[in-house]
């Protein structure tokens, strides 16, 4: 990924963040509907006050969870290509770690001694191989 597209994308996400942090303020500068639900009569000793504090603390816990939810919206697409990168480079590292016991081997490949170590080793490299091939070809289509 170049640096411009890197710079954009984060670029958006400041923009992006900076609305969702002001539209968060204007919206809690603003009485809510549930705040001006008249109170219940209550028998005498009791209070109304617990649920009350419950249903606005509900309110803020979800305003809270849509901001932050919004704010990392945009790093949703950068953070899986980059998640998708890291795991093709460890995907080949078995590869690095296996090649050179598969070259050792190349000898034995049909019935030789290491025949079938050289079929597991085999194996494990294709296997590796794609894994990490394809997690790179992944995160380039994103």
């Amino acid at each position: 990924m170049r640096p411009q597209k890197i710079g954009r994308a984060l670029g958006i996400g400041v923009r992006l963040a900076g609305r969702v942090v002001e539209q968060q303020l204007t919206a809690s500068a603003q009485p809510t509907p549930a705040a001006q639900v008249p109170q219940a009569s209550t028998a005498p000793g009791q209070s109304n006050l617990a649920p009350r504090q419950g249903r606005q603390a509900a309110v803020q816990s979800g305003s809270i969870a849509r901001g932050v939810g919004g704010f990392l919206r945009p790093f949703r697409r950068i953070g899986g290509i980059l998640w998708l990168e890291v795991t093709g480079a460890f995907f080949l590292l078995p590869v690095a770690a296996f090649a050179p016991n598969l070259w050792r081997m190349r000898a034995s490949w049909n019935h030789g001694p290491d025949h079938r170590m050289f079929l597991v080793t085999a194996g494990v490299v294709v296997l590796f191989l794609y894994l990490g091939v394809s997690s790179f070809w992944r995160a380039r289509r994103r």
